[in-house]
């Protein structure tokens, strides 16, 4: 939270139309203040051109099958240019091994 009260004013931020699919399933801590964090923040509309991307990440192993929806939010960050993708998933997203 350190940095969304000092940084967050420098930066664009926008949530993709998934994220919200996937905050608002399963039962975890915090699930309803989140819902409502994220409630305030721009959301990227989806386009035809992003599940052609998905396509391409899955069919030439960039993004392993078992992660689609990784590939999902890797693929709108790619379609909309965006310079910096927030994520705690360190297995493919933000893994130091991958480029």
């Amino acid at each position: 939270m350190i940095w969304w009260k000092t940084e967050r004013h420098l930066f664009d931020i926008f949530v993709f139309l998934e994220t919200i699919a996937e905050l608002n399933q399963g039962n975890y801590p915090k699930k309803q203040e989140i819902l409502e964090f994220t409630a305030h923040i721009d959301q990227l509309e989806p386009v035809p051109e992003i599940r052609e991307i998905v396509a391409f990440y899955l069919e030439h192993s960039l993004m392993p099958k078992v992660a689609k929806g990784d590939a999902v939010h890797l693929a709108y960050a790619s379609y909309y240019k965006i310079d910096f993708l927030l994520t705690w998933n360190c297995n493919h997203l933000a893994n130091a091994n991958k480029r």
